[in-house]
């Protein structure tokens, strides 16, 4: 996009004009009925914008006139690599720049270099990070040898590392995908439900491979399972081994206790990886058991290769309202007093721990 004039009427008021290239038609910039053009407008409701022909000219406050003017520059950038622009690319451009502008950690990196970064392609679906958390999540599974994705549903911090995992295999920096879960949630107890032990862990295995099926391609899964380069197996399956030559995920980590997140941990073998997700404000653990995944930044937030990536409610990437209702979920934990863990610990607590720990460059 050429800007061609930038002007400041008065101290409050401000003015950009900006001409989109004529190799761009119009209907990629605002959307098909002005549809990206009504989000913009509705994202900057005391900014007058206003097109004629391939001219977008943006009147308000400057702070927000210059705010426009780089989401539009944002938004070229990502169209000349041939991606569109959607209703959602737009919303989370804009969530990019205002974090930017507030200096939130992260900002540095541009929102088209977020929405650019091809992880994997299957079957026309490109996976990508939406968000600059994600993206600083995805490039910590690049650096590091151990990172930690916490956040709550949602979020991709899993689907993510997944991708990673089978990006990884598919270009031989291992040999092997890993894919595990401790089989405990809400309460249940696999004693109790019917059927042989394969028939109990299936249900919660069942996540990891519905992520699988998006990634590969199924006819190509049974294969790899049987021959072992694709492991799917509960936690408890993973004792007593050294895991080498592979991407393993330790998935809903909240989950195990201070002994089995040890044990895991110690599985790393040579030329490995190791990536643990998981939300510590869904723990279902029996009242009185420690969370492993609570308990582990504090244990190995120090170690050197080690990186914890936090995730939160703006990088929900499902439907906008799921963003919306963990936002009012902890509000109602910190108003009510009912967010207390099995640690003693509550809600505010620890999220007032976690931004320290975001605010010493944990990630």
């Amino acid at each position: 996009m050429t800007q061609t004039t930038t002007t400041q009427e008065n101290a409050s008021q401000g003015t950009a004009r900006f001409t989109v290239p004529a190799k761009h038609p119009m209907v990629t910039v605002l959307g098909s009925g002005d549809s990206l053009l009504r989000v913009i407008e509705t994202a900057f409701p005391e900014t007058d914008i206003h097109v004629r022909g391939n001219e977008v000219t943006a009147t308000g406050a400057p702070e927000e006139v210059a705010l426009v003017q780089r989401l539009f520059d944002e938004m070229m950038l990502v169209l000349r690599t041939g991606q569109p622009m959607t209703e959602d690319a737009v919303e989370r451009t804009i969530a990019m720049l205002r974090e930017s502008e507030s200096g939130a950690e992260g900002g540095h990196s541009a929102p088209a270099q977020v929405l650019t970064q091809d992880i994997l392609s299957n079957r026309g679906r490109t996976i990508r990070p939406k968000t600059l958390n994600q993206k600083q999540y995805v490039d910590a599974i690049d650096k590091h040898t151990v990172v930690f994705g916490i956040g709550p549903a949602g979020t991709g911090k899993t689907y993510l590392a997944m991708a990673k995992a089978v990006q990884a295999l598919q270009s031989k920096q291992v040999n092997r995908i890993i894919l595990t879960r401790p089989a405990v949630e809400a309460g249940e107890r696999l004693g109790y439900l019917p059927g042989t032990l394969y028939e109990k862990i299936d249900p919660y295995l069942r996540p990891l491979y519905d992520a699988l099926h998006d990634m590969l391609d199924p006819d190509s899964i049974p294969r790899l399972m049987t021959s072992g380069t694709i492991e799917v197996a509960p936690l408890a399956y993973m004792r007593g081994r050294s895991l080498n030559d592979a991407f393993i995920i330790l998935d809903e980590a909240q989950n195990t206790n201070p002994e089995q997140m040890k044990m895991f941990l110690t599985r790393l073998g040579f030329d490995s990886k190791i990536v643990v997700t998981g939300d510590i404000t869904q723990v279902d653990l029996p009242g009185g058991t420690r969370s492993g995944l609570r308990q582990v930044r504090d244990i190995l937030e120090d170690v050197e290769d080690v990186n914890f990536s936090t995730l939160t409610s703006r990088d929900v990437v499902r439907h906008k309202l799921v963003g919306r209702i963990v936002d009012a979920y902890e509000r109602y934990d910190v108003r009510d007093g009912s967010g207390s863990t099995p640690n003693g610990e509550t809600d505010a607590t620890r999220g007032a721990r976690d931004d320290r720990h975001q605010s010493n460059g944990s990630h």
